[in-house]
């Protein structure tokens, strides 16, 4: 895995039992409690602080700091132990990161039942295609509220690297057993929080938002809040024409320029589409 071959280890366990977790500075006090008897520091190209691992007598533990700052005690666990200094690009490090909570996902959580149309990926593709043509090899793209893959693996076959995001491990679980997912592309996280796991990229993609009904429209406008924050060119498709008008003024309110039409392509999941771009 990437992980350990950035940091020259067979074997690495976490403090933070999940991704989400990597945002909460407490999530990694665990580490303040082990009795280290040889160290590894992973710093970036600035000379940031990405992450700790310790060798203790049950094996070797880490705890990351790629979302939050170490408290200062984690740098007295090296004193008087051996200690060896790696560095990284962040970008590097986040996807293996993202990689070992992947994997775990994939060999702990049950898979839920799959039920995308055989024809969905296709058509999503072709919509994408008429939107935004075939993009150069790897340029981002977030695939917020991703549920199985179904749109990362459309936006991958126009030419564009999705990262790719969702709260129901069940669902992501299903994606990377049908390969529509990859590891270090995705992460489990709530999307009411995406700025705090993500950096800015040139595009987004929303396909087939929730139902979007009175009760629950207040949690649907604050991951559209989050994701218009984080992508400069955004797609967003819904069940109806009356979603995507309600989503195209949150696009006018967050400062964009939103067109809505109607997607003949599919009646049901992706009928309405909001495409936004920044004023």
């Amino acid at each position: 895995m990437k992980l350990h071959t950035i940091l020259e280890l067979n074997s690495l366990k976490f403090v933070e039992e999940y991704f989400a977790d990597l945002a909460d500075p407490a999530s990694a006090d665990l580490i303040l409690a082990c009795r280290p008897l040889e160290g590894k520091l992973l710093v970036d190209g600035e000379e940031d602080l990405l992450a700790v691992a310790f060798r203790t007598d049950e094996g070797w533990g880490g705890a990351n700091y790629l979302f939050h700052p170490p408290e200062p005690e984690v740098f007295d666990l090296f004193d008087e132990i051996e200690v060896g200094v790696y560095q990284e690009k962040r970008e590097a490090w986040v996807e293996a990161v993202r990689e070992y909570y992947s994997t775990e996902i994939v060999s702990t959580v049950s898979p839920a039942m799959e039920d995308i149309p055989p024809d969905r990926q296709e058509k999503i593709r072709s919509l994408l295609r008429e939107v935004w043509g075939e993009k150069e090899e790897g340029a981002l793209c977030l695939d917020c509220c991703c549920g199985s893959g179904v749109g990362a693996a459309a936006l991958r076959e126009i030419g564009m690297c999705p990262l790719a995001y969702d709260h129901d491990a069940t669902l992501l679980a299903r994606g990377f057993e049908e390969e529509r997912l990859v590891p270090g592309e995705t992460a489990c996280i709530d999307a009411t929080a995406a700025t705090a796991y993500f950096t800015p990229v040139p595009y987004g993609a929303v396909f087939m938002m929730g139902t979007i009904r009175s009760f629950d429209a207040g949690l649907w406008e604050a991951i559209t809040a989050e994701f218009l924050a984080l992508a400069d060119e955004t797609l967003i498709t819904v069940a109806t024409e009356d979603e995507a008008q309600m989503v195209a003024g949150w696009c006018r309110a967050a400062g964009r320029t939103p067109e809505v039409w109607e997607n003949t392509r599919d009646p049901i999941y992706d009928r309405w589409v909001c495409l936004a771009r920044r004023e």
